[in-house]
């Protein structure tokens, strides 16, 4: 018996048969459901009218009378007259007040339905954007968020700053997606259109041809460059006519793809390639480990950055004087007035009147000359013996990728004659790469190429790291990439993990340059505070950032990323000045500039870990741009960031001690600025 009922469904709860029974109804269709809705007005409307007619103490006493007081309360409450008169004319008058009750009604509903019609228009952003002056962002991927960011920075003191941005997604979560990612937007408004970038009319939606610049999002996959030349055809075709052309800045993964973006861009444009960014710093870093940060700082808003301001008043000073020039900010070249650009150029250069000052500063504003007489020197404290010769140092390279190559190539340029490099790959098709890239002709650096998974702490224990100078760990690129389940920049942090525990069982360190691809997982990165990480898309997207803002800076950028030519450095600060005693920051200036570099800044070995200044990144102990009259003590771990050569020794004109760099010369008259004689070279 227990058996037979035990199968017996339990009694259904009155809220479950309340929700199906209204179910039911509504699926029933519009008819039914109205005369429900009738019948339930009536059953609250009728009692509660009459409740209120045998409630008043004034109101009418006969049967009748109260009727005929409860129907006109119906009547007014329903909006449908309640007329009192004869059958015919309280007939009449309830279907006129149905049929204006049904026109005001569809009235109401016709222009609801145009607003939520507008409403969804707007949500789905295909209206049409009336700006002028305002920056556009075609695509969407990862850099928007790194961009958008530095755009709200660097319009910080701008009163109506725009952007608009146009993605193939929804335009509320495009908002949504960059409001989480990048918080307050300040004074930047940002405007999201949902559209296909190779479209012309889909690019017509932000009015490029009104912008300011245009910058083209990178795309992934491996049609990505293809993507790129198409958009960039497509805002060619948006903005074609006569009048003002903005500035284009756009990027490719591909080299081999730049001179076709470069041909669709046109003349107004500037395309970058991430492959060869990435892989020059790398190298660079490898070589001078903390120069990243030198990078990501000097790149970002955040900070002080370089700008291209001209100088009339200064017109006709050498640029050994304009070194000490400027209090708060430093000068590292020139750009000629037929757009030539020259990074730290000999001190006897000139400065002519259509000329502009390339300089590092906190803003376009604040590069002012100090105008009155330069800041004291210290002599005395300046080092005049040469640096020490640079020793060979051994490189080991963990992973192996499509910018390997590259950062082979870059390394062997930028290394120690006598440096070696030892590859580990894992995956029969990167072993092959490397051993290509081992074996090339006219290979100067020994190349060593070993088989072996960086992921497998026991194959690390067996490589002896610490008999390296430095570690590079390179990710694989796609999920199961060398030979693992592992792929990207899982491969790099499980990397990582292994190297940290190889440092805290030996007490040892080893100095290590990372690159990943998301820079997002730079916070989840297991290395100590300071690491050097390369990424190279939001590198790309700081730099695609800052040309848009001045376009001058292309030619900038292209000197400053050359494989040749002057560049970012860290030296050591004991061969420019004296180190455990107070000196000026101006002495650490003119001590670069007698051996023919620009200072810039310096980074304090003791503060690498300390330093904070929230909400933006750490420093790490860099400090770029200080002002002349700083008093600083640098200790012999220190570093001076210089712009200078390759190698230690300049082999131009470099500034001598006993030349006039402070002088800076007045302006000539109008008609005595050809006359001028030409200084003479100066000589060490």
């Amino acid at each position: 018996m227990a058996g037979a009922g035990a199968g017996r469904p339990g009694r259904t709860p009155a809220r479950a048969r309340t929700r199906y029974w209204f179910d039911t109804i509504v699926a029933r269709g519009t008819a039914m459901l109205i005369g429900w809705f009738v019948l339930l007005c009536l059953a609250v409307v009728v009692p509660a009218s009459a409740a209120l007619v045998w409630a008043d103490a004034h109101g009418p006493t006969t049967f009748s009378g109260r009727a005929l007081a409860v129907w006109v309360s119906v009547g007014q409450t329903l909006k449908i007259g309640g007329a009192v008169g004869s059958p015919v004319y309280v007939l009449l008058s309830v279907v006129l007040a149905l049929v204006a009750l049904l026109f005001v009604s569809t009235l109401v509903s016709l222009i609801t339905n145009g607003l939520n019609d507008k409403v969804l228009a707007l949500r789905r952003g295909r209206s049409t954007v009336l700006e002028s002056g305002h920056t556009v962002l075609l695509g969407w991927s990862d850099q928007v968020f790194p961009i958008v960011s530095e755009l709200v920075l660097a319009n910080a003191n701008q009163r109506r700053a725009a952007l608009a941005l146009l993605g193939p997604r929804d335009k509320a979560e495009m908002e949504d997606e960059i409001g989480a990612a990048v918080g307050r937007l300040g004074r930047t408004r940002l405007i999201c259109r949902t559209g296909t970038t190779t479209d012309p009319a889909g690019v017509a939606l932000v009015a490029p041809a009104t912008a300011r610049a245009v910058l083209v999002l990178t795309h992934d996959g491996p049609d990505g460059d293809a993507q790129v030349v198409k958009t960039l055809l497509a805002l060619e075709a948006a903005v074609r006519g006569p009048g003002r052309h903005p500035v284009v800045v756009a990027a490719v993964r591909d080299g081999r793809h730049r001179r076709a973006a470069e041909l669709a861009a046109g003349a107004h444009g500037h395309v970058l390639d991430v492959e060869e960014v990435t892989a020059r710093l790398i190298a660079r870093t490898s070589c001078e480990p903390g120069l990243s940060l030198v990078y990501r700082e000097l790149f970002s808003f955040a900070g002080d950055e370089i700008y291209t301001v001209p100088a009339p008043e200064l017109a006709g000073s050498t640029f050994g004087a304009l070194l000490l020039a400027y209090e708060d900010s430093s000068v590292i070249g020139l750009l000629r007035a037929d757009g030539r650009v020259e990074l730290n150029p000999p001190c006897d250069s000139v400065l002519g009147p259509s000329d502009r000052i390339v300089v590092i500063t906190e803003d376009d504003d604040t590069a002012v000359p100090s105008g009155g007489p330069p800041p004291p020197v210290d002599t005395g404290a300046i080092v005049a013996a040469p640096p020490a010769p640079r020793t060979p140092e051994r490189f080991l390279l963990l992973g192996w990728n499509a910018r390997a190559p590259r950062i082979v190539a870059e390394l062997e340029g930028a290394a120690p004659a006598g440096s070696e490099l030892v590859v580990m790959a894992a995956g029969e098709e990167h072993l092959r790469a490397a051993d290509r890239c081992a074996r090339a002709p006219g290979r100067r650096m020994p190349v060593t190429v070993l088989a072996g998974d960086a992921t497998d702490p026991d194959v690390l224990a067996g490589l002896d790291v610490f008999g390296f100078d430095r570690a590079v760990v390179l990710g694989y690129g796609g999920a199961g990439a060398g030979g693992g389940a592992l792929g990207g920049d899982d491969r790099t942090l499980v990397t990582l993990l292994h190297l940290r525990a190889l440092e805290e069982a030996a007490g040892r360190r080893l100095a290590v340059i990372t690159e990943l691809a998301d820079d997002r997982n730079r916070l989840l990165a297991p290395a100590r505070e300071g690491a050097d990480f390369i990424v190279g898309s939001r590198l790309i997207g700081l730099l695609m950032t800052q040309i848009a803002e001045d376009r001058h800076l292309a030619a900038v950028f292209d000197r400053l990323l050359a494989s040749t030519g002057d560049t970012l450095h860290l030296r050591p600060a004991g061969e420019y000045v004296l180190t455990g005693r107070p000196v000026g920051y101006a002495t650490v200036v003119e001590a670069g500039r007698r051996r023919g570099h620009c200072v810039v800044g310096y980074r304090l070995h003791a503060a690498a870990r300390t330093v904070r200044r929230p909400p933006h990144d750490p420093d790490h102990g860099v400090r770029l741009n200080p002002p002349k009259h700083e008093t600083l003590t640098l200790a012999p771990e220190d570093a001076v960031i210089v712009l200078a050569p390759a190698s230690p020794a300049r082999t131009g004109s470099p500034c001598a001690a006993g030349t006039s760099a402070a002088r800076v010369l007045p302006a000539p008259a109008r008609g005595d600025r050809d006359q001028r004689p030409a200084p003479g070279p100066e000589r060490c």
